[in-house]
């Protein structure tokens, strides 16, 4: 009977090995992708929906229609889970689970910070000939600002 290999042997839980450290964290969720956001509906059901995100006062936030289902979710119930993830083969996978509570945001400074934001990181440098198309974004609409109670991490890739 041979030693045991993989990623069990010696003791080594996969979990342990695929989380990834808090600047692997950072530095994906500063990525470009969609991220899905998961609110709970009023019969108990989930709400999940795609979204583009960005930061506000250095956390994740989306801005959405301010009687969008979700952000009527988060006014009763401010639970929130988000998951951000790539890959394409099991190999490849990687992702953070983001478990917490959305924070309704309608103040138009705070607002703003999270349109110039989301407008630079999906399509391009902000400049002041932009500013029209941010107020028609943020057209009633709220932001919501997520804040982190627990995050979960995998990165396949390290197996």
């Amino acid at each position: 009977m041979g030693l045991p290999k993989g990623p069990m042997a010696g003791g080594v839980k996969q979990r342990d090995v695929v989380k990834m450290s808090a600047g692997e964290v950072d530095a994906f969720l500063h990525e470009r992708r969609p991220m899905t956001m998961c609110t709970m509906n009023h019969d108990g059901t989930i709400h999940a929906v795609a979204m583009w995100y960005g930061f506000l006062e250095g956390s994740l936030a989306v801005e959405t229609k301010a009687k969008a289902q979700k952000a009527l979710n988060i006014r009763r119930d401010p639970r929130v889970t988000c998951l951000v993830e790539d890959g394409d083969t099991y190999e490849e996978l990687r992702g953070v689970e983001l478990v917490g509570w959305g924070e309704i945001v309608e103040d138009r400074d705070r607002m703003w910070e999270l349109g110039v934001n989301l407008f630079e990181r999906y399509y391009g440098t902000y400049s002041e000939e932009m500013h029209p198309f941010i107020e028609a974004m943020l057209a009633k609409r709220v932001v919501v600002k997520i804040h982190v109670d627990r995050i979960v991490s995998w990165d396949h890739r390290k197996l």
